[in-house]
């Protein structure tokens, strides 16, 4: 409203679920206001620099938003070879050519620029034994979980996503 911050302020806020905050621009607490407040819990705020509310209106706002997830690519590996396995499926021998394969990321099957399967890898081998990661420059057999259909010249991407404030300016 217009003019000082009253009891009445103070209620409306106190009704509210979450933080309760009454902002004042260039007036005071008129009254028991203040006492009222602090039974309630609400946070009287006055300010007399319009820029200095707005940032602040802004950084409580910014505190409320959900973190957004950003994907973050790991690495490219191509598929060079497949090999059919019994009871297990369909290997690709694949050269990796950016980045990293990890094992515990997620993964996406390109072809022809393509996305044809996302999800996890099912193995990850250098020679014969299981990595954890294999790096730019080196060979790897690949094993995607519930995907066999691979084919030479497949692009399999390794990404992960991280968790970034978020920001009034994203939405």
């Amino acid at each position: 409203g217009v003019g000082g911050i009253t009891e009445n302020d103070v209620m409306l806020a106190s009704a509210s679920d979450g933080v309760c905050i009454v902002l004042g621009f260039n007036v005071r607490p008129q009254g028991k206001a203040s006492s009222m407040a602090k039974e309630n819990g609400v946070e009287i705020r006055t300010y007399s620099i319009i820029y200095e509310a707005i940032d602040d209106v802004k950084l409580a706002m910014a505190g409320l938003l959900a973190p957004k997830l950003v994907e973050r690519e790991l690495g490219k590996a191509e598929v060079r070879e497949t090999f059919s396995i019994p009871k297990i499926g369909t290997i690709a021998g694949c050269m990796v050519q950016e980045g990293k394969i990890v094992r515990s990321a997620r993964a996406r099957l390109v072809r022809d620029g393509v996305v044809v399967w996302t999800g996890k890898l099912g193995s990850l081998r250098r020679f014969k034994d299981d990595a954890k990661e294999v790096a730019q420059g080196f060979e790897c057999g690949i094993g995607l979980e519930g995907f066999n259909d691979l084919k030479n010249g497949d692009i399999i991407e390794c990404f992960d996503h991280e968790e970034v404030a978020a920001t009034l300016e994203d939405h």
